[in-house]
């Protein structure tokens, strides 16, 4: 169970990542609904079954991106282009006339939606940044200044909003409470943003001196403390997620509903 609990957390960061960018690259080909719906369902298994994901706060994050979905499928199915607009006339509504291929590609829309979602929260939810960071940096030999700088912004964003709170609390104590009307609070913004930005300025000043003092040159010939490695486990779950992608491509052409780019493959 504790195996099964850590795997995805355990996958190397930079070939979780490519793993979620080729499939989702590859679904963005495709146009009826049956290969997303399938593949979206596999995705939602994996990521409860070995991501150990609270599903309370996964709904929690999914559910917006549900609605945002069904908003675009019914701006879809309204507005399709000729390419997608014949078939059989479902319902009409005001001067619009809802098709059936229409209807299915506002479907699949959505459904691909949900997936890029699905696969971006599998990502997010199971990935250490520092670890995806370093991953990067000694997998696809991404710059260490690059990589460092990232990191050390990363690491500034929750100072950002303590800081900001204090701004906020040391205003009410002046006398300056939240601000009314839009020139009001485009003043406020301003006396917000000029602090901040100078304490991020002297943050980053000091962040530099450190490196510096401890011999960080950025040069890719250096040794690294965590050493991160690409091992058999992680090539396995590139080929399981391409795999079953193309089982699900399989199935939607073996049923006839396969169609690419708005083409119907038979």
């Amino acid at each position: 169970m504790k195996g099964s609990i850590s795997m995805l957390k355990s996958i190397n960061p930079s070939i979780k990542a490519i793993t979620v960018f080729v499939t989702g690259v590859l679904l963005a080909f495709l146009y009826d609904p049956i290969t997303p719906l399938i593949y979206l369902i596999f995705i939602i298994v994996v990521t409860f079954t070995l991501g150990n994901i609270s599903i309370k706060r996964w709904l929690l994050l999914f559910t917006p991106f549900v609605f945002l979905a069904i908003g675009f499928a019914w701006m879809t199915m309204l507005y399709s282009g000729d390419k997608f607009s014949g078939g059989k006339i479902v319902f009409s509504l005001w001067i619009f006339e809802v098709s059936k291929d229409s209807m299915m590609v506002a479907i699949s829309l959505a459904l691909r939606s949900l997936c890029f979602t699905a696969l971006s929260f599998m990502f997010v939810l199971t990935t250490d940044s520092t670890k995806f960071m370093l991953s990067l940096m000694q997998q696809l030999s991404l710059p260490p200044k690059l990589t460092y700088g990232i990191l050390a912004g990363y690491r500034f964003l929750p100072t950002f909003k303590h800081e900001l709170e204090i701004l906020r609390q040391a205003h009410r104590i002046r006398g300056l409470g939240q601000a009314k009307g839009i020139k009001n609070r485009l003043v406020q913004l301003r006396r917000y943003l000029i602090p901040l930005m100078a304490n991020a300025i002297r943050k980053a000043e000091r962040v530099a001196i450190a490196m510096e003092s401890k011999g960080f040159t950025g040069t890719t010939d250096r040794t690294h403390y965590y050493k991160l490695t690409v091992n058999k486990r992680d090539w396995i779950f590139l080929s399981v997620f391409l795999l079953v992608f193309t089982a699900c491509v399989y199935t939607t052409y073996q049923f006839g509903y396969l169609n690419i780019f708005g083409k119907k493959i038979s």
